[in-house]
C-alpha cells in the first residue's frame, strides 16, 4: 500500500496539544532531565534505546508511591526473565487513592453504571470515590476474615458491574491474585480456566440479563463449587433472585457491612496481580500472570500519556469481564478518571444503545471492539442524530483491525475533532504495542504510533527489520508488563513456545504489521492465518476490508487451504444482509472488488453464503480453527465451543469439511 494514499483525518490543534499529558511529560523531561525532543518519534526512539532511563521517568513523573525504594530498574534485557524495579514495595490499590480527598469534592463519581433494565427509564447509577474506598476496605476486610492472604487466588464469575471492580481492587489491596470469567461462559469453559489456578474464594452472580432475556447461572455456580475443591468460600451476588438459595453461600451484601480503615499490603513490584487467559478456542487456555508493578506502570503510561486520560475524563470501553479490555477499563481509575460501565447487549434494543449511554454519562472517551463499529456502519447508525456526543474527545477501537471505512465513519458520524485511539496489543501483555498519540496527526487505516518504551518492529523471517513492508510483529527488548509466567507451567515451556520459538530471545506476537514512514503502524491480521497466494503474502484483514466495503456483505471469513500434494484452495465465506442471496451478479461484484483493491491472485476460488462467522467470546474471527477443520482436523480438536460467542456457527463448516474430504 502506498503510504501517501492514506487520507488525513485529524490534526490536533496547538491548543489541544498544549493541554495533553504527553506534552506536559515532554516539557517535564526538558525541565527536570535536560532532555529535549523535536517530535514524538524521536521521543519513542529514545525510550527504547534508553529503556531503564525511560521507565524511571515514568515512575517519577507519575509519582508512584513505594514504601521501600527500588535498588535497580532492570537486571537484564533477556526475555523472558527480566526483573524490574527490584526492592520496591508498592500496592496497586494504594495508587488508586492518590486522587481521593475525603471532602465534599469526593462526591464526584468514580464509577457510573447502567444495565439493560435501566435503559427504558434512561437511568444510570454512580458510586463516589469516597464510597468506592469504603466498599473496597470493607470487602478486603471480609476476605481477610475468610483467610484470604497474599498469593491466594480469588475467582470471579461476574459481569461488567461495579461490584466486580470493588472486588478486584479489594483483592489487589491484600495481594490476592484476581481472575475473572464472564457469566456468559458455560461451566466447561470456566472450569478449563479456574481449575488450573486453584482459587480459595469464588465470587459469582446467580444470573445475568442480555438482549432482554434472563439467563439463570445458579446451576453453573453450583457446578463450579462442586468441581473446584480448593474453593473454601462462595460469595453470591443476586441479580435474578432476591434471596440466597440453599447451600454454602455468603451474600455479597454481608461483605459491605464493615466500617474499617483501608489497608494496603506492601508488595514487590513483580507480585502477581491477576491471571488472564488466552482465548482457549484451540486448546487449554493459557493462564497468563501479570504483575502489580508492570500493570501499574503500563496503565499510567498507556492511559495517561498515549490515551491522554486524566481526572477530568469519563472513560467507557464496552467489554465483558472475560476480555482484557475490562482490565484496561478498570485501570483507568489509576489516572483519576471516572469509568462508565455498561452491562448488556450493545445492540439491545437497537444499535444506538451505547451511544445514548455515552451521552447520559457524558463520556469523554468511548471505546469498543472494531466489530462493533463495523456493525454500526452496516446498520446505518448516525450516532450524533441519536444523542449529544459533544463531550467525546477520543474514540477507542481494538480487537481486530479497523477498516479505513470504519476510521472515516467515526470522523463523519461521531466528531471531526476527536482522537481515534486505534490500538493493538493483547491479553498477553495487558498493554498496547502500537496505539494512539494525542500530539500526532491521524490517517485513515493507520494506528498513530508505536507505544513508548516498547521496541516493536516488523521483521522478516531472518530477523531483519523491515521499513514500510509487512512483517512479523516482534519486540526486541523487555516490557514491564510482560507475563511473569504462565500458572503451573513447568520450566516455562508453554510460555517459551508461545512467544519465543521463532525468534529466540525476542517476543513474536503472531501478527502481521507494517511500520509506516510516519512512524505509525498498520496491522494486517494474524500471521498464522496468512494468505500466501502464488508467492505473495497478505494478511486476511486486507481481504476483509475489501469484501466488507460492499453494502451487501455484513461479515466474512477467508482461509487459504494448502493441501499436501494438491493445489492451494481458498474459499471465502460471506454473511449477507437479510433478504439477499448470493447470486452470480454479487459473486462477480465481490471478486471484482478484491481484484481491484488487492490483486487477481487474491480472488477466492469459490464464495459461499453462511448465516454467521465463528467468533471467540472477545469477537475475533476464528480463522485458524476453521482452517484446521477444513484441512481435516476433527472438530473437537479445533475449538472449545464454550469459548465461542456463537458455537452453532461451526455446524456449517463441519458439513462443508465432510463434503470435501
Amino acid at each position: 500500500m502506498n503510504d501517501s494514499s492514506l487520507k488525513l483525518l485529524w490534526t490536533p490543534s496547538a491548543e489541544r496539544i498544549s493541554k495533553t499529558r504527553m506534552h506536559d511529560y515532554m516539557q517535564w523531561l526538558q525541565k527536570d532531565k535536560g532532555l529535549q525532543f523535536s517530535d514524538y518519534n524521536s521521543l519513542w526512539q529514545w525510550s527504547v534505546e534508553h529503556l531503564e532511563e525511560f521507565w524511571e521517568t515514568v515512575w517519577q513523573y507519575f509519582d508512584i508511591h513505594s514504601t521501600q525504594p527500588y535498588t535497580r530498574i532492570l537486571d537484564t534485557h533477556k526475555m523472558p526473565g527480566a526483573r524490574w524495579f527490584e526492592g520496591a514495595q508498592l500496592n496497586l490499590t494504594e495508587q488508586l487513592f492518590r486522587f481521593h480527598r475525603d471532602d465534599a469534592e469526593e462526591q464526584r463519581p468514580a464509577i457510573i453504571f447502567q444495565s439493560e433494565p435501566d435503559i427504558a427509564e434512561g437511568k444510570t447509577h454512580s458510586i463516589s470515590w469516597k464510597e468506592m474506598r469504603r466498599q473496597i476496605a470493607s470487602v478486603a476486610h471480609a476476605l481477610r476474615q475468610m483467610g484470604v492472604q497474599r498469593g491466594d487466588r480469588v475467582a470471579a464469575y461476574l459481569p461488567n458491574i461495579p461490584e466486580t471492580v470493588i472486588a478486584f481492587y479489594a483483592c489487589a489491596s491484600i495481594g490476592a491474585i484476581w481472575s475473572s470469567c464472564s457469566p456468559d461462559m458455560g461451566s466447561p469453559s470456566v472450569l478449563d480456566r479456574f481449575a488450573q489456578i486453584n482459587p480459595k474464594v469464588l465470587i459469582a452472580v446467580d444470573g445475568y440479563r442480555y438482549g432482554g432475556k434472563n439467563f439463570d447461572r445458579l446451576s453453573v455456580v453450583e457446578t463450579l463449587q462442586q468441581s473446584l475443591p480448593s474453593v473454601e468460600h462462595t460469595i453470591l451476588l443476586p441479580v435474578l433472585h432476591t434471596a440466597l438459595p440453599a447451600g454454602n453461600f455468603a451474600s455479597w451484601d454481608s461483605l459491605l457491612q464493615h466500617e474499617v480503615p483501608i489497608q494496603f499490603e506492601p508488595l514487590p513490584f513483580d507480585h502477581p496481580l491477576w491471571i488472564v487467559y488466552s482465548s482457549g478456542t484451540t486448546g487449554m487456555p493459557k493462564p497468563i500472570v501479570h504483575s502489580q508493578g508492570g500493570t501499574l506502570l503500563e496503565a499510567l503510561k498507556g492511559h495517561g500519556l498515549q490515551m491522554d486520560l486524566g481526572e477530568q475524563d469519563r472513560f467507557h470501553w464496552f467489554s465483558t469481564t472475560g476480555w482484557i479490555m475490562w482490565n484496561s477499563q478498570v485501570t483507568g481509575l489509576l489516572l483519576g478518571a471516572t469509568i462508565c460501565l455498561f452491562d448488556g447487549n450493545p445492540g439491545y434494543p437497537d444499535m444506538g444503545t451505547l451511544w445514548k449511554f455515552a451521552a447520559q454519562t457524558q463520556a469523554t472517551f468511548f471505546g469498543a471492539g472494531a466489530a462493533y463499529f463495523a456493525n454500526c456502519v452496516k446498520a446505518g447508525i448516525e450516532p450524533r442524530k441519536l444523542a449529544n456526543l459533544d463531550r467525546i474527545r477520543s474514540v477507542g477501537s481494538t480487537g481486530s483491525p479497523l477498516s479505513e471505512e470504519g476510521f472515516e465513519w467515526i470522523y463523519q458520524q461521531v466528531g471531526s475533532d476527536i482522537m481515534l485511539a486505534s490500538i493493538s496489543g493483547g491479553t498477553d501483555i495487558a498493554a498496547s504495542f502500537v496505539g494512539s498519540c494525542p500530539i500526532m496527526p491521524l490517517y485513515s487505516g493507520e494506528i498513530q504510533s508505536r507505544s513508548l518504551g516498547i521496541a516493536v518492529y516488523a521483521m522478516d523471517e531472518q530477523g531483519k527489520p523491515l521499513h514500510d513492508e509487512v512483517g512479523e510483529l516482534v519486540v526486541t527488548k523487555p516490557m514491564p508488563s510482560m507475563p511473569l509466567f504462565f500458572w503451573n507451567d513447568a520450566g516455562n515451556r508453554r510460555y517459551l513456545d508461545s512467544y519465543f520459538d521463532v525468534y529466540p530471545g525476542w517476543w513474536r506476537h503472531g501478527d502481521w504489521i507494517r511500520i509506516t514512514p510516519r512512524g505509525g503502524a498498520v496491522i494486517y491480521g494474524r500471521s498464522d492465518t496468512t494468505i500466501n497466494r502464488h508467492g505473495i503474502r497478505m494478511g486476511t484483514s486486507e481481504i476483509y476490508r475489501a469484501v466488507e466495503s460492499l453494502p451487501e456483505v455484513l461479515d466474512s471469513l477467508v482461509v487459504d487451504l494448502e493441501y499436501l500434494g494438491r493445489e492451494s484452495y481458498m474459499p471465502l465465506f460471506v454473511v449477507l444482509r437479510a433478504g439477499l442471496q448470493l447470486n452470480e451478479e454479487l459473486v462477480t461484484a465481490i471478486k471484482t472488488t478484491i481484484r481491484t483493491a488487492l490483486s487477481s491472485r487474491h480472488v477466492p476460488n469459490e464464495i459461499f453464503a453462511v448465516t454467521e462467522i465463528p467468533r471467540t467470546l472477545s469477537g475475533k474471527k476464528m480463522e485458524l480453527p476453521v482452517k484446521k477443520l477444513l484441512m481435516g482436523t476433527p472438530i473437537d480438536k479445533i475449538a472449545n465451543r464454550d469459548a465461542m460467542a456463537n458455537p452453532g456457527s461451526l455446524g456449517y463448516f463441519e458439513k462443508f469439511a465432510a463434503a470435501r474430504s
